[in-house]
């Protein structure tokens, strides 16, 4: 039996997905001309309160064009150490936009209003780097999927309005933080000003993030897309997986949750550390039980010398989950 457990972004379409990719009706989406693309991104601007919708290709590029409408080059942006947009982007916001990094330690990714309090500097004058934004992930993936605490997102946004500061959300897994929580998407997003949320995670469909921001910054962002080289012509196909996704995928993340604490329980974690479907280990070498588990058809991520990463999905089945415990128990237990 093998079971991958690196990502929630391997899993595979579903028969019924494919089905509705086949049968989606497209046109030309630089044109502006693709009905399901339309329709895709009408319906995640009104999930997440926003007035307007991109399709992009990936949450990389969703958060590339987010930061790009907020931040001028030479201008910095703030988050946390463990940040995808810090760590996971190979750089594109300093490549492609000019945009300048600096960070804070954060426990589990999770927020704390006096870190970002202590570190911006809006208006920094002539000889320093102006804070511009501050990007916020929810859930966060480096720390083991974490969903931020709504008092400390509520308290970084009052700081940041009374600092002239704009507000990023990387929401690659909102859909998770909104299953675990109840809270619904529409205040998970309010009082950001751009945020990108991903389909291609745990929502099980093969390709595309949506970006969402006001109709204004969203014409804007449809330029940068296309200069990017990300326009997309008869992209309602993979449009239509992400509709098929919100409306038969969504309510099921709590089944991944619910094995993702099983599956951490049995392997020595914390079930107080696992808020979604990530689970994170602490172990002595995670590259040596990466490869000793891949030798017995169980893949996980080693991101880092002791950072042992795996993310229940769509494919992972209470069987999967088993197996997983049988073959890394064992080697955790070295």
């Amino acid at each position: 039996m093998n079971v991958d457990l690196r990502s929630d972004t391997v899993t595979r379409p579903t028969p019924a997905m494919r089905a509705a990719m086949a049968d989606a009706i497209v046109g030309d989406d630089v044109y502006g001309e693709d009905p399901t693309v339309t329709e895709l991104e009408t319906r995640v601007a009104a999930l997440l309160g926003h007035e307007a919708g991109l399709f992009v290709p990936s949450g990389s590029l969703g958060n590339q064009l987010g930061l790009r409408l907020l931040v001028r080059p030479g201008q910095e942006l703030v988050c946390d150490s463990l940040a995808h947009v810090a760590r996971a982007e190979l750089g594109a916001a300093a490549v492609f936009s000019g945009i300048t990094f600096r960070t804070w330690p954060a426990v589990r990714g999770r927020l704390d209003v006096e870190d970002v309090r202590g570190l911006i500097s809006p208006d920094a004058g002539p000889y320093l780097v102006s804070t511009a934004a501050v990007a916020v992930e929810n859930t966060h993936n480096f720390g083991g999927g974490s969903v931020q605490p709504p008092d400390q997102v509520a308290a970084v946004q009052k700081l940041a309005r009374d600092c002239g500061l704009a507000l990023h959300l990387d929401g690659a897994r909102l859909w998770n933080a909104h299953v675990a929580t109840g809270a619904p998407l529409t205040e998970l997003a309010a009082g950001f000003d751009t945020a990108s949320v991903c389909l291609s995670k745990g929502l099980g469909a093969p390709v595309g993030s949506v970006l969402v921001s006001t109709a204004d910054r969203i014409a804007e962002a449809r330029i940068w897309r296309k200069r990017y080289g990300a326009g997309m012509r008869q992209a309602g196909i993979l449009a239509a997986a992400g509709l098929y996704a919100i409306d038969h995928h969504l309510a099921r993340l709590a089944e991944d949750h619910e094995r993702a604490r099983r599956l951490g329980s049995e392997l020595g974690a914390d079930p107080a550390t696992i808020d979604t479907n990530i689970v994170v280990l602490d172990v002595a070498d995670a590259a040596s039980i990466a490869t000793a588990a891949a030798a017995e058809g169980v893949l996980v991520s080693a991101l880092g010398p002791r950072f042992l990463r795996l993310v229940t999905h769509l494919d992972v089945d209470d069987d999967a989950v088993d197996h997983a415990v049988a073959v890394l128990g064992p080697l955790l237990a070295r």
